[in-house]
C-alpha cells in the first residue's frame, strides 16, 4: 500500500502516454513551436506495463491514461489490453479530446477501458475552432454519442470555464445531463506556461454553482 507522509493511501495512478496532441487549445499549448520529447525517449509499451504493474502490486486499483492526447499514441489498443489484464486493477480510464475517439472506441472498450472523460469546452462549433485552433467539434459530439451507444454510463465531459468565452454556456452543458447519461465536470481555468493566463478569465466554482441555481431554479 502506498501511504504518504500525511497518512493518505494512494490507489490512483495517472499515466501520460504522449505529449502529442491533435488540437492546440489556447489555454494548454502554443499554436506552433511545441518542443516535444523525441519518440525514442518516451516510455515503451513494456516500460509502461512494468511501471503500472509495480504500482498495482503496491495497492493502486485505478489507472487513468492521459497525454497530450492518448488516442494518438501508437499501439494504444495493445497498451490498454495489457494494462486491463493486471491482477488487482479495477478501473482503466482515459481522458481524451474525442477527436479520433469514435472510430477507436469499440476496440478501446474491448481492450478494457472502463471509464471515459471527454474534454469539450463549448457547444458552439465556431468557438471550438477559435479555442482549439482546429476544426472537429462535430467529431467530439459524435464521440460522446458513440460512447453512450456502446454502453458507457456515465460519459464524463470535462469543461474548462472561462469568463467571456463559455461562461454563458454553463446551463447548456447542464442540460446535456437531463436526458442522457452524461456527467459534466466544470473546471476552473488555471495558469500554465504560455497560455496567457489572466485572472479576469477565472470563474470560481461558487459562481458557477450560483449560475446553475439561478437559471435552473435548483437549490444548492
Amino acid at each position: 500500500m502506498l501511504i504518504d507522509g500525511f497518512g493518505r493511501k494512494h490507489t490512483y495512478l495517472r499515466l501520460s502516454l504522449t505529449e502529442r496532441c491533435n488540437l492546440r487549445c489556447q489555454y494548454c499549448m502554443p499554436a506552433e513551436g511545441v518542443d516535444l520529447t523525441p519518440s525514442p525517449k518516451l516510455l515503451t509499451h513494456n516500460e509502461i506495463l512494468r511501471l503500472a504493474n509495480l504500482f498495482v502490486t503496491s495497492g493502486v486499483d485505478k489507472i487513468r491514461l492521459t497525454g497530450g492526447e492518448p488516442t494518438v499514441r501508437k499501439g494504444i489498443h495493445d497498451i490498454c489490453s495489457d494494462l486491463s489484464s493486471l491482477k488487482g486493477l479495477k478501473t482503466l480510464a482515459i481522458t481524451t479530446n474525442g477527436i479520433t475517439l469514435a472510430k477507436k472506441l469499440p476496440m478501446l472498450k474491448q481492450c478494457g477501458i472502463t471509464n471515459l472523460n471527454i474534454s469539450l469546452d463549448t457547444l458552439v462549433p465556431s468557438k471550438f475552432e477559435f479555442m482549439t485552433r482546429r476544426k472537429g467539434h462535430h467529431k467530439v459530439i459524435e464521440s460522446i454519442n458513440a460512447a453512450i451507444d456502446v454502453g458507457y454510463n456515465p460519459v464524463k465531459v470535462n469543461c474548462v470555464v472561462m469568463r467571456g468565452f463559455n461562461d454563458d454556456e454553463i446551463c447548456d452543458f447542464v442540460n446535456l445531463t437531463v436526458d442522457k447519461p452524461i456527467n459534466v465536470r466544470f473546471i476552473e481555468f488555471m495558469p500554465f506556461d504560455g497560455n496567457v493566463w489572466n485572472v479576469k478569465k477565472l470563474i470560481p466554482y461558487s459562481e458557477m454553482l450560483d449560475t446553475v441555481v439561478r437559471q435552473r431554479n435548483f437549490r444548492p
